[in-house]
């Protein structure tokens, strides 16, 4: 077993962490980009909904978040939005949440 200073030890441990952030990172945004493709029926590609509905891209984050959990409780109505919001996990929410508020509104 090799054995290394607590130094190097602990430069190794932050550079392979850092190699590794950016790679989880941009699976979490192809993930979110995936889960909200599921969307696109009623809110329209990257949330840039046709008239009628409501549009998603560029929606901060925290909102989005926000009417998902009131659709899961029931304390948002809702014809099917409350037995999509069960779907998704809180972790998932976050995902699509993300993709959505960095998408660029048409202004459609």
């Amino acid at each position: 077993m090799i054995q290394l200073p607590r130094a190097s030890l602990a430069a190794l441990t932050i550079a392979c962490g850092l190699g590794v952030a950016p790679a989880v990172t941009a699976q979490d945004a192809t993930l979110g980009r995936h889960l909200g493709a599921t969307c696109a029926n009623c809110h329209g590609t990257n949330g840039n909904a046709r008239a009628g509905m409501r549009s998603l891209a560029g929606v901060p984050q925290d909102k989005i978040v926000a009417a998902m959990a009131d659709y899961k409780s029931g304390a948002q109505p809702a014809t099917i939005m409350h037995q999509i919001a069960k779907g998704y996990s809180e972790a998932q929410v976050q995902l699509i949440a993300s993709y959505f508020a960095a998408q660029k509104p048409t202004g459609k």
